[in-house]
């Protein structure tokens, strides 16, 4: 894919990539050569183009030196060091072996140069956040896995994922050294990209880049796991260093729209739009509903449940009742591959046509977008409006449909209405458990809330984490995520559809 903005994508289709069913490349730019690496646990090519736009790969080195049986490389990151001139890969997948690190011979074609290191090995009993399974809560042995090295102000950033891919907890953390071999020092503030909750969970396996105004974003691949456990979609998030070098990605309203950046950023949360979501838990109608796939999935904010229509033809619609007027600025929608034969890209057939209508009285329509005429394959349509439209209703109108199934997993709908900010919510109470890796935190109801975000970290000014939890759960949150021998401090705020509320005050942990 190629883009200039981060906004619009051109799909590339590479000459001999990929080689077989493979996953986790490794991929870097240095200079105007990008490499590109496989993973593997057998002898595979590393190729470069100077051209990527073209897709046009060729042979940097024909086959890579076998390495010794069960280590690899699977998931590999290639680093290159511009200020030594110096080249590294890393690499590992497992929940027996550790990341692995070796520095590389860029005059012999990057071949392997000096000894395998074992660098970095998950520590469970110690990181909460290490732990496997659905928040944390999993006694299977966690899994080490994605690793990126960045460069920092000379120190460098040894990042991995964790624990595992298939549930909301998977996240980014990182390691610390001087040296792009080690030795490492576990961040005390880590996870440094977590979401687990919110309508999109899960923030590991990924990378850190800048964009074109030198803007750090961590990426990740956050949990859908429908059609299969590892099934993902690509994230990212704004990511940043702050006056004392401590890395941290912002997920706080990660799924919520935010602009795109056209400058360098100075604020973490300066980015997000502050466009609230109008539609969670609202009612909805359809034309038709298949089985139990019932239409109110489209308004959880759950993309694990989708609603299926009995066919995929140009009668099928969903409307959604927001309860009242609200300033509607962009619609989303997501798709779900139920029962799908499609295993291709075939463009001539596989794209998606609809229309969305907002009305205020739910009798007069007015078009708000208009995919009809338009064949592009979009499963996670984004649209945000050419003028704000006050509407009460939204519906959603079929076109065309590639596959045999039309299955929505969420219609979301994005505004503000001129009614009042959340009271910030009282009584924030923090309790650790007598296993330091947990917490147990309470707060009182807030009136008219949709959902609320604690916020912790190492440092009153450092409340970096985000758990977003909705307001018709309960008051209450177990915390898994916290590392012992650490203190930490906890605040909360309040959001609903006109905005967020003021952030209370901040509890000690110790």
């Amino acid at each position: 894919w190629e883009s200039k903005d981060l906004l619009n994508w051109r799909y590339i289709e590479p000459s001999k990539w990929p080689l077989e069913d493979n996953c986790a490349p490794a991929a870097l730019s240095v200079r105007d050569t990008m490499y590109i690496f496989q993973s593997t646990f057998q002898q595979r090519p590393i190729f470069y183009t100077t051209e990527p736009e073209t897709g046009k790969l060729k042979f940097f080195n024909r086959w890579m030196p076998l390495l010794p049986d069960t280590i690899g490389p699977w998931d590999p990151a290639i680093f290159y060091d511009k200020d030594t001139d110096r080249w590294f890969m890393y690499w590992g997948s497992s929940n027996v072996y550790p990341i692995y690190g070796r520095e590389l011979d860029h005059s012999q074609r990057l071949i392997y140069k000096g000894d395998i290191k074992k660098l970095l090995y998950l520590h469970p009993e110690i990181h909460g956040w290490e732990r496997f399974g659905f928040n944390h809560a999993s006694p299977i042995k966690p899994f080490i896995e994605g690793a990126w090295m960045t460069k920092h102000n000379g120190k460098y950033y040894l990042q991995y994922g964790a624990p595992g891919t298939e549930y909301n907890v998977y996240a980014n953390g990182t390691y610390v050294g001087d040296d792009p071999l080690g030795p490492f020092t576990y961040a005390p503030y880590n996870p440094i990209s977590y979401k687990p909750g919110g309508f999109m969970c899960g923030a590991g396996h990924g990378n850190t880049f800048q964009d074109n105004y030198g803007n750090y974003w961590n990426t990740g691949t956050p949990w859908i796991a429908i059609n299969w456990n590892f099934e993902r979609r690509i994230a990212m998030f704004p990511t940043f260093f702050d006056k004392d070098d401590q890395m941290h990605a912002n997920t706080r309203f990660g799924d919520f729209p935010h602009y795109l950046p056209s400058k360098t950023l100075t604020n973490k949360d300066e980015l997000f739009t502050g466009w609230m979501v109008l539609s969670y838990k609202k009612p909805a109608v359809a034309s038709s509903v298949m089985d139990t796939f019932r239409v109110a999935n489209v308004t959880d904010e759950n993309p694990r449940t989708f609603w299926v229509a009995n066919t995929n033809g140009n009668a099928e619609y969903v409307t959604i009742d927001l309860q009242k007027v609200y300033n509607v600025k962009a619609v989303q929608i997501h798709f779900v591959d139920y029962k799908s034969d499609i295993f291709d890209n075939d463009l001539s057939r596989v794209y998606t046509q609809y229309k969305f209508f907002a009305s205020s009285d739910g009798n007069n329509w007015n078009v708000i977008v208009d995919l009809s005429k338009i064949k592009q394959d979009r499963p996670n349509g984004y649209f945000e409006l050419d003028r704000p439209i006050n509407a009460r209703y939204v519906k959603y109108e079929n076109v065309y449909m590639p596959t045999p199934n039309l299955a929505v997993s969420d219609i979301r709908v994005f505004g503000n209405s001129n009614g009042n900010m959340p009271e910030t919510p009282k009584d924030l109470k923090v309790v650790r458990d007598k296993d330091e890796r947990n917490a147990f935190i309470k707060w009182d109801k807030v009136e008219g809330a949709v959902g609320y975000n604690i916020l912790w970290g190492i440092k009153k000014d450092k409340l970096y984490q985000t758990y977003q939890v909705w307001a018709d759960q309960k008051e209450e949150l177990e915390l898994r995520a916290l590392t012992v021998g650490q203190d930490y401090y906890f605040a909360i705020e309040a959001f609903n559809e006109n905005g967020v509320s003021k952030v209370s005050k901040i509890v000690y942990l110790k």
